[in-house]
């Protein structure tokens, strides 16, 4: 995959070639103000943008403002914003070109998650403009890996396609989830009551665990379904694979941080760990993030095994001492997050993107930005810090 337009920058001077979504992206930068650095000890919520649109701003302002060497791509996505507009993922290299050890940052693989990826992202943006990078260490910053998710406020891409279930080998049959086949009949059952109960009776004869598996594990046949795999890769997967083989990552040393909200406790960043355990990247998790660090595979953690997750394209390049870890900040409980991605899933299902200006699309997007990332300023606040807090922890463990 070709990058749609490549930025670079020397010496505090951003030099820029846009094409198609860049250009876009260029008009918009010069509409908004900046907001104002905090000194490195403060946080500033300013960093939460409140649509998509103002996201790619947001990146594109906090990309000018650095300081040192950066190598800024632009990939074009499949599909529009709803106001007709191109879409677009980000991604820029900072640091030494050559540099061995390299802290990754994602944002937005489950496109309406992107508001807090975008938040994070552009809160170390503005660190590293006061804060140089140590020696031999790099960063690499991948904004809005599902755009379209993004602007339409939905966790899968255009083509229903959850980028966290697409990394599997599509030259080999399709994975089974007979639990997802059992409840099917009921996920877009309009009668809440009945759907609960089929829930209930489901997790009474088989536990939570299998009852979470059998609706987010994974399913690879029914696209107007949540946690749909696909059947090929998908934009987010190939630029991801396209950044890996651009920069050569499976020669360095890596950590990779994948920003996801909807599970776990209130306001908390689970550090989850799906290596399998005893691998050399589950033992590098823990080493650098303690006792934090949970397993699906070991039952420790809010999330439950998985089949095809981004992590899976990154665990197969990935050399010695490197890991991947999604940082999941818990919003609301399952049931509730089951129940607003069913809901929109329903009205997709029914409607159809055409329904762009539908008055309960317009509301189920407001549900769903509430739900995955909550206008509450406590909330964001600890967003932030435990950021903050993984981040330093990661490159410490990159420069140990």
């Amino acid at each position: 995959m070709e990058p749609a337009s490549k930025i670079s920058s020397r010496g505090g001077q951003v030099y820029l070639a846009y094409t198609g979504a860049g250009a876009m992206l260029h008009a918009l930068a010069g509409t908004y103000t900046m907001p104002q650095q905090s000194e490195p000890a403060d946080l500033s919520l300013a960093v939460f943008p409140d649509s998509h649109a103002r996201a790619c701003v947001l990146w594109q302002q906090y990309l000018f403002s650095l300081r040192m060497p950066a190598d800024c791509r632009s990939f074009h996505a499949p599909g529009l914003a709803p106001d007709g507009s191109p879409l677009a993922t980000g991604s820029a290299w900072l640091g030494p070109p050559g540099a061995s050890r390299v802290l990754v940052i994602i944002g937005g693989t489950h496109g309406i998650e992107g508001f807090t990826g975008t938040a994070v992202i552009c809160d170390l943006l503005g660190r590293l403009t006061r804060q140089p990078l140590a020696d031999d260490l790099a960063v690499l910053c991948i904004h809005a890996l599902n755009p379209w998710g993004y602007a339409w406020h939905r966790r899968c891409d255009a083509d229903g396609v959850d980028l966290n279930r697409n990394c599997i080998d599509f030259s080999q049959p399709l994975p089974q989830n007979p639990g997802y086949d059992e409840l099917r009949p009921f996920l877009f059952d309009a009668d809440s009551r009945r759907r609960q109960q089929a829930f209930r009776e489901y997790t009474e004869a088989h536990g939570q665990t299998a009852f979470e598996i059998a609706i987010s594990g994974g399913q690879y046949h029914d696209p107007a379904g949540p946690f749909y795999g696909g059947r090929e890769p998908c934009h987010g997967r190939r630029v991801v694979e396209t950044l890996i083989a651009d920069y050569r990552l499976e020669t360095r040393r890596l950590a990779v941080i994948d920003v996801h909200t909807g599970l776990g406790d209130w306001g908390y960043g689970e550090v989850i760990c799906d290596h399998p355990p005893g691998s050399d990247g589950a033992v590098t998790a823990q080493r650098w993030y303690g006792a934090d660090c949970t397993m699906p595979a070991l039952g420790t953690s809010s999330s439950v095994p998985k089949t095809g997750l981004l992590d899976y394209a990154w665990h197969a390049i990935m050399p010695t001492g490197s890991c991947y870890i999604t940082l999941e900040y818990g919003t609301y409980p399952t049931q509730e997050l089951f129940e607003v991605l069913l809901r929109d899933h329903r009205f997709r299902a029914e409607h159809g993107t055409a329904a762009a200006g539908h008055s309960q699309r317009a509301a189920l997007a407001g549900e769903m930005k509430n739900h995955f990332c909550p206008d509450d300023p406590a909330w964001r606040t600890r967003i932030l810090r435990r950021a903050r807090d993984v981040i330093r922890r990661a490159m410490h463990g990159l420069l140990s």
